[in-house]
C-alpha cells in the first residue's frame, strides 16, 4: 500500500500493511504499524541504482521472531517508553519508587518486556505529494511495564524531496512520568546485505557517557580525546560499540556515515542530548533478513538519537521527566547525499 492511496480507512489497517512513501528522486521509504518500524529505505546513488540502506525482514513474522532471540535486535523499530538501560529497572519520581520490568540482565532495557517496539501502532494519516509522510500513534496505558501515567505518543516519518528521513515525535501524559524515545534502524550505506567495516564514521562529540561493563552509566562524562571514542575525525566503523555520545548545537550535524564504495553519505541531525551508537546486532543462524540475507554483528550501525541511559537516576544528566500538562517533542533527521 503506497502513500498515493488517499481513501484509506486508517482505523481498520492491520499490522500486516506496509506503507511506501516516495520522492521525485526515486527514494522509497517503507513503514509498517508493528513497532512503527522502518522496514526499508532505498536511496538512489549517482549511477541510478537504489541502495536499501537499512536492515529488516520481509514480513511481520520476521520481526516478531526477532524478539524471541537472545538480544533482540529491535530492527528499524521505535523504542520506548525509555530507550537504553535503567539500572535494576528502578527510579524514583515525586517521592515514589518504581520497579520496571527486567529484561536485560538485572536491568530494564528499551522500555521493558512488552515495549513500544512490539506494539501495533495506529496509522493516523498518510500525506501524499511532495515530502510524503505517515503519522502513527500509540497509547500506552497507565502502569504499562510499571511506568506511571497514560502516555499518548505520535510519530511522523517524512521522506523529503532532498532525500531526508525526518522523524518528529510528540507525547503527552496523564501524570508525571519518564520518557526517552528513539529510532533503532541499522544503517548500511552499501546495502543491507553488506557489512559496515569499510565505511567511515564521524561523531561530532567532545564527550561520551562512561558506562560499566553491563552498559549502565557510572554518572561520569568523559572527554573523548585520546580514547577509543574519539571519532571527531573519520575512522572506520568499530567492530563493537554500544555507547552514548554527548552532542550539542542542535542545528549542526551530529554524526556522519560515508561509504567510499557507493559514495553515499548520511548525516545525522537531532535536538536530543545524545547519540547512542551501536554495532553488534545479531540475528543468529536461524533467522534470515530481507531477500534471505544472513545478518551478523557487522551488518549495520545504529544512530539512536536520545537522552542518556539511566538519566532518571543521575541528577547531572538531562531531565527525562515529562510532566502532566507538558508536551514531549523530539526531531531527528537522517540526510542522504550521493557524492
Amino acid at each position: 500500500m503506497s502513500a498515493s492511496d488517499n481513501n484509506l480507512n486508517y482505523s481498520n489497517t492491520t499490522v500486516n500493511t506496509f506503507y511506501v512513501l516516495t520522492n521525485k528522486n526515486g527514494a522509497q521509504l517503507t513503514v509498517m504499524p508493528f513497532g512503527a518500524t522502518v522496514t526499508s529505505l532505498k536511496i538512489p546513488i549517482t549511477n541510478g541504482e537504489l541502495i536499501d540502506v537499512v536492515l529488516g525482514f520481509d514480513s511481520v513474522e520476521g520481526y516478531e521472531k526477532s524478539f524471541r532471540l537472545d538480544g533482540s535486535p529491535y530492527m528499524g523499530a521505535t523504542v520506548g517508553r525509555y530507550a537504553g538501560r535503567i539500572k535494576d529497572g528502578k527510579f524514583e519520581l515525586n517521592g515514589k519508587k518504581y520497579q520496571l520490568a527486567i529484561n536485560n540482565g538485572a536491568n530494564s532495557l528499551h522500555g521493558g518486556i512488552e515495549n513500544f517496539s512490539k506494539k501495533n501502532w495506529d496509522v493516523d494519516a498518510v500525506n501524499t505529494g511532495k515530502n510524503q509522510s505517515i503519522t502513527l500513534s500509540y497509547v500506552s496505558v497507565a502502569n504499562e511495564e510499571n511506568y506511571p501515567g497514560e502516555l499518548s505518543v505520535s510519530l511522523t516519518y517524512t521522506l523529503t524531496e532532498e532525500n531526508e528521513l525526518i522523524l518528529n515525535y510528540k507525547a503527552t501524559t496523564t501524570e508525571d512520568t519518564i520518557i526517552n524515545l528513539t529510532h533503532h534502524s541499522y544503517f548500511n550505506l552499501e546495502g543491507h546485505q553488506s557489512d559496515v567495516l569499510n565505511q567511515d564514521l564521524v561523531v561530532h562529540a567532545q564527550k561520551v557517557v562512561e558506562t560499566r561493563e553491563d552498559g549502565i552509566p557510572t554518572g561520569t562524562i568523559l572527554e573523548v580525546a585520546n580514547t577509543v571514542f574519539d571519532y571527531r575525525t573519520a575512522k572506520k566503523c568499530p567492530q563493537n560499540i554500544d555507547n552514548t555520545f554527548v552532542v550539542e548545537n542542535n542545528d549542526e550535524v551530529k554524526a556522519t556515515l560515508f561509504s567510499p564504495k557507493t559514495n553515499l553519505k548520511m548525516d545525522v541531525y537531532t535536538d536530543q542530548p545524545g547519540v547512542h551508537i551501536y554495532v553488534g546486532g545479531n540475528c543468529g543462524s536461524d533467522l534470515k533478513g530481507k531477500e534471505n540475507a544472513a545478518y551478523h554483528a557487522l551488518s549495520g550501525i545504529c544512530f539512536e538519537t536520545q537522552n542518556f541511559p539511566d538519566a532518571p537516576n543521575h541528577a547531572n544528566f538531562p531531565n527525562a521527566v515529562l510532566k502532566k500538562g507538558d508536551v514531549y517533542t523530539q526531531k531527528t533527521i537522517y540526510k542522504f547525499e550521493s557524492l
